[in-house]
């Protein structure tokens, strides 16, 4: 009887992939942890037109404000997970998620790094 519990074939369970469809398991988690503590800007998102608009906007503001960041586009959705992150494309500058779920300006990505590079 499965109902409350009861019976489930907790292998099955463990195997099963994660509700947003990776393999999320301790250790794929922790990997994504220790993801996230390296400093830089980064990209969220799955490669959409909107990741990549963002990420165009980012590299132009990083120019502008002559900082030479390499900019990391992360697409592996169980990284993105460990972020909190629902919705993209976001933006992360040093370990930190500054902006989600909206395509930013140049200009408003120069605000943001302006305030938040350490």
């Amino acid at each position: 009887m499965a109902l409350f519990g009861f019976g489930k074939n907790k292998d099955a369970e463990a195997k099963r992939p994660c509700c947003c469809g990776a393999d999320c398991t301790p250790d794929a988690m922790q990997a994504a942890e220790e993801e996230k503590s390296r400093l830089g800007v980064k990209i969220l998102g799955g490669g959409c037109a909107k990741c990549s608009q963002l990420e165009e906007a980012t590299v132009a503001a990083l120019a502008e404000l002559g900082m030479d960041t390499a900019v990391e586009h992360v697409r592996d959705f169980e990284k993105i997970a460990a972020y909190g992150v629902m919705t993209t494309p976001a933006l992360v500058v040093d370990g930190r998620v500054v902006s989600y779920g909206k395509v930013l300006k140049k200009d408003e990505v120069v605000k943001i790094l302006k305030e938040n590079r350490r």
